[in-house]
């Protein structure tokens, strides 16, 4: 079950933002189309308003949890993996400043609480910068190996989509289709990362072990 961690962290997301989604649609709150190649509505506004509130809180709120728990398990593996890497604070640290990010993000949307609004203009890069650090530190520290390639390439593109981002909204007079297409673009490789180290995590046969003190006093 743990080793299927990676896999819940990357598939969940999608499938819950995708029922906010529809569910809104179905309710006339959002246009009918393919966000990632039409850009008509941004990822944030398939939960901020109802129904598809509640799948979008239900799957994101309890993603904040199970990221700060992988990027602990993550830690922990990569120590095995290359026992001379030091990079097991730095993705801790980065990691959960985007767990907990994405919580007060996610508690704060739609509201009309003076703290959302800097949410909604920082708190969600809070999230993305912090995720998206400790998976390049982590894909770094890896071993050489093909699937490492991968990861660096599906991590790495968001990066490109972020900087074109930023110059076409300097660019652009209504840049806000673009500036969705890409943000759906970045949010799903930031997931597809999460089903590679899955399967980083199944070839090394990485498994979690609980042990006690065997020499402790039995009551």
């Amino acid at each position: 079950m743990i080793r299927a961690l990676p896999l819940i962290v990357g598939l969940a997301p999608i499938l819950g933002v995708m029922a906010a989604y529809w569910l809104n649609v179905g309710a006339g709150e959002l246009p009918a189309c393919m966000p990632l190649l039409d850009g008509c509505t941004s990822i944030s506004s398939t939960g901020r308003t109802m129904p598809g509130a509640m799948p979008f809180r239900a799957v994101l709120l309890p993603q904040a949890a199970l990221l700060a728990a992988l990027w602990w398990i993550s830690s922990e593996w990569l120590k095995q993996l290359s026992p001379a890497s030091r990079s097991g604070q730095a993705i801790l640290t980065c990691g959960w400043v985007g767990a907990i990010a994405l919580i007060l993000y996610v508690t704060f949307l739609g509201s009309q609480q003076p703290f959302y609004e800097f949410m909604k203009r920082f708190g969600i890069y809070f999230y993305f910068l912090g995720t998206a650090l400790s998976q390049i530190i982590l894909t770094w520290s890896m071993p050489t190996s093909r699937l490492r390639s991968l990861m660096m390439f599906v991590i790495g593109t968001p990066f490109v989509l972020g900087l074109f981002n930023l110059i076409q909204k300097n660019v652009l007079a209504e840049p806000n289709y673009i500036e969705n297409r890409i943000e759906w673009a970045a949010a799903l490789l930031m997931q597809v990362w999460f089903v590679c180290l899955y399967f980083g995590w199944r070839r090394s046969g990485m498994s979690v072990i609980v042990r006690t003190d065997s020499t402790s006093d039995r009551r």
